[in-house]
């Protein structure tokens, strides 16, 4: 299902799994206010539809997944407007616990970077780079998040080169950094990100949800004890779900399971 009011992005779902594709390619999937409206949008109706599971995220063409702002229409209205959701209306979504991958198809600067980092999960095209360039023009890469998510995804030193260096690196680097989790050939990647999407499918999503929240919110406690000894709704959701009950007995019934997500 193709879905007909956006004009920056394509909605596409395919069962449970939406496909969330940048569609700006001559701009190499460039971002302006419109674009990030539409695609906070986007995001609201995954969030909201109980049918859709897993979201991937990719970029129109070969050549880009997103290069960041566009900044000849910054140029022209001066605007910086973001919806409350952040950039691409997926930054600074902090209650969105569904699962997000990321299918980098291209070039990655600035704000594709910090679109890749809000994301769970991230695969690469072998012609994928990466860079975060905008020391190299007198600013900081402040607008998503991106500072404060990097030396929570990965070792200091590697978060420090990739954000002071402002340099592209390849997506082979970007895997030994653990900005992403998979390089793969360029005429795979949507392949197998849907494939990951369908290994997500086989799980509970209601486990999912509890997994991503408790592995994100308890980074917020300060230390282990307060960490374990948390709330964590979407846990309790799960808990007291008939999902809960129906995966051991799948198990002992030596069945696939029949998840509702209740």
């Amino acid at each position: 299902m193709h879905h007909p009011d956006f004009r920056h992005c394509r909605f596409e779902c395919e069962g449970p799994v939406l496909t969330l594709t940048l569609d700006r390619p001559e701009v190499l999937n460039a971002l302006h206010p419109e674009a990030h409206a539409e695609l906070a949008r986007a995001f609201d109706l995954y969030a909201a539809d109980p049918a859709l599971r897993v979201a991937i995220i990719t970029g129109a063409g070969d050549r880009a997944f997103c290069v960041g702002t566009d900044l000849k229409a910054l140029a022209s209205s001066g605007s910086h407007e973001k919806p409350t959701t952040g950039f691409a209306g997926i930054t600074s979504r902090f209650d969105l616990f569904k699962p997000v991958i990321a299918a980098v198809n291209g070039l990655c600067l600035g704000g594709g970077v910090e679109i890749v980092a809000a994301c769970d999960l991230a695969i690469a095209s072998e012609q994928a780079e990466f860079a975060l360039p905008e020391p190299l023009v007198g600013l900081a890469a402040l607008g998503g998040g991106v500072l404060q998510r990097l030396p929570r995804q990965m070792p200091m030193k590697d978060a420090m080169w990739l954000v002071l260096t402002g340099q592209r690196m390849d997506a082979l680097e970007a895997r030994r950094l653990s900005l992403i989790n998979q390089v793969v050939p360029h005429a795979e990647l949507m392949p197998r990100a849907r494939a990951l999407a369908q290994t997500l499918l086989a799980c509970a999503p209601l486990a999912l949800q509890a997994s991503k929240q408790v592995m994100l919110q308890s980074l917020n406690e300060p230390d282990l004890a307060a960490a374990m000894r948390a709330r964590y709704d979407a846990a309790e959701r799960m808990l007291a779900s008939d999902d809960a009950i129906e995966g051991p007995r799948a198990f002992a019934e030596k069945r696939k399971p029949r998840w509702t997500g209740t």
